[in-house]
């Protein structure tokens, strides 16, 4: 008996330490299974290494514009920067674009946008092989503060985006980039598009330009086809310290000069190229010529706003030369001199909407300078205003040229107090002591048409003084109607060897034009010659 209660306590004992034992490994295993399955959790919801902004942030920028800043960058300017394009700008997504990423992926697009790129990685470095097409000049190196020279950075910029087909080389906005003389030269990829968004400016004036750079020209491009210069930017030419020197007509009684180097720079120029569009530019204060397109082709220029003070020299606001199929619509252009002037070799020019004033008008010429041949045909100036300009619409050619000026129509102008609203001057001379020459450029097949408003009492409503050898043949004169824009004393208008005719009655009346044509045109074969 004693035996077997001994067995069944020895029975019970190893019992209880089997049920230990078994609680102790059964409670080590579910804890490490805990930590465990913590752990893996904590890998699951780890954030991402850029959180996104939330959308209640108003200074967040939005996804899906290509031009918002990488919060990665090093050269972002601190969000309190306004760098979002505005509205109007061209490069956000088209909803319509079946390309266009998903709506669940980005912020609603703005809805005037039309010009839709892929949006710029965070890692992109702007090099050549930009998949984007987006290139950044600040990605190459140029830092905008106004001061550095970023002509380096614009250069590489170029060169790269001239490599790929439609590609935006963009100047972004916030910013102020100071460029050297520099040309940027084709032929590249069809589609450019230089996006100017930011402000471009050269430097202050002559004796900081460099020695070894052109003083004639700042930006040019050169051989280029397919380009579009476009955007809502600003381009200062800084031209106050050009203006002021000495050989410049002082602000003086007199406007008296003085000898000296006088070059100064135009500020665009377009050279040798084709298939342009330049729109939405603000261009201002430039030394010499805001724009000039020389040996173009097929040129689209729209809403262009170009300023400088009325006694800046020399600052045409568009000059055009050896260029034909040119577009120039809804612009505004104040200045100290031509808001649009046509040289030779031009043809089949369109002028529509623009608004000029104050400076010297619209002009064909000067023409026939140092002895030189020239000509211009089809061109067409209409729907415009001309307002306190020392001219209106002008044909001026010197003594001694030869060519023709024909088939000049100028339709539907307003002339707010213009001192000459209507003028053709053969005998244009810049001093006192042109001598008289024979030979002259040619004018013919002029015609004027609903031309109204106010003229400036200093000088007569229309002035016709044209070659006494070449006499100006076939002006045209319709619904004309201009009144002085002080008192009520109406001035005559002027003809010298001028021959046309009236198609309805004109304000003032015109009564100096003579009928006919000339015998001397057909006795002169090689008269008009072009």
């Amino acid at each position: 008996m004693e035996h077997s209660r001994v067995s069944i306590f020895i029975f019970c004992m190893s019992f209880v330490c089997f049920f230990l034992s078994t609680q102790a490994r059964w409670h080590h295993h579910h804890t490490k299974h805990k930590h465990h399955t913590h752990h893996h959790k904590i890998s699951e919801i780890s954030a991402p290494p850029f959180p996104a902004p939330e959308p209640s942030d108003p200074l967040a920028p939005e996804p899906s514009s290509p031009f918002a800043p990488d919060p990665t960058d090093p050269l972002a300017p601190e969000p309190s920067t306004p760098l979002a394009p505005e509205p109007s700008s061209p490069f956000a997504p088209d909803p319509t674009d079946p390309l266009a990423p998903e709506p669940s992926t980005l912020l609603a697009p703005e809805p005037s946008s039309s010009f839709a790129p892929e949006p710029s990685s965070p890692s992109d470095d702007g090099n050549a092989n930009n998949s984007t097409g987006v290139f950044d000049v600040r990605k190459f190196g140029a830092i905008g503060d106004g001061v550095t020279d970023d002509t380096e950075a614009f250069k590489i910029a170029w060169d790269s985006a001239c490599q790929v087909n439609s590609a935006v080389l963009h100047v972004p906005y916030g910013f102020s980039f100071m460029i050297q003389s520099t040309i940027f030269t084709g032929s590249c990829q069809g589609g450019l598009v230089f996006q100017v968004d930011g402000t471009l400016i050269p430097p202050d004036g002559p004796d900081l330009w460099p020695k070894n750079n052109s003083k004639r020209q700042w930006l040019v491009f050169y051989r280029v086809n397919g380009m579009s210069l476009q955007g809502g930017g600003l381009i200062d030419g800084r031209g106050q310290k050009w203006w002021d020197l000495p050989c410049k007509p002082h602000k003086g009684i007199n406007r008296t000069t003085l000898s000296g180097p006088c070059d100064s720079p135009i500020a665009i120029r377009f050279f040798m190229s084709s298939n342009l569009t330049v729109q939405g530019l603000k261009v201002k204060n430039s030394p010499q010529f805001h724009f000039r397109f020389d040996g173009c082709k097929n040129v689209h220029v729209e809403s262009l706003h170009i300023t400088a003070p009325a006694l800046s020299p020399n600052t045409d606001g568009i000059h055009i030369e050896n260029t034909n199929g040119v577009e120039i619509y809804n612009s505004v252009i104040s200045n100290g001199d031509d808001c649009i002037s046509i040289g030779s070799g031009c043809y089949d020019i369109d002028i529509k909407n623009l608004t000029c004033g104050p400076g010297h008008g619209i002009s064909i010429g000067s023409l026939g300078n140092h002895n030189s041949r020239a000509c211009v045909s089809n061109i067409t100036v209409r729907d415009s205003v001309i307002k306190v300009s020392d001219n209106g619409v002008r044909i001026k050619t010197w003594q001694g040229g030869s060519g023709a000026v024909s088939g000049i129509t100028f339709s539907n102008i307003h002339m707010e107090s213009v001192r000459n609203p209507i003028i053709i001057d053969q005998f244009y001379c810049l001093t006192k002591d042109c001598t008289n020459q024979t030979s002259a450029v040619y004018v013919s097949d002029i015609l004027y048409e609903s031309i109204k408003g106010t003229y400036d009492i200093r000088s007569p409503p229309m002035h016709f003084v044209c070659s006494d050898s070449f006499p100006c043949t076939n002006i045209t004169l319709s619904d004309i109607e201009l009144l002085p824009s002080q008192g009520d004393i109406i001035l005559d208008p002027f003809c010298w060897n001028a021959y046309g005719a009236l198609e309805t009655l004109t304000i003032p009346p015109v009564s100096c034009l003579i009928e006919g044509i000339p015998r001397s045109i057909f006795d002169n074969k090689d008269m008009g010659y072009c």
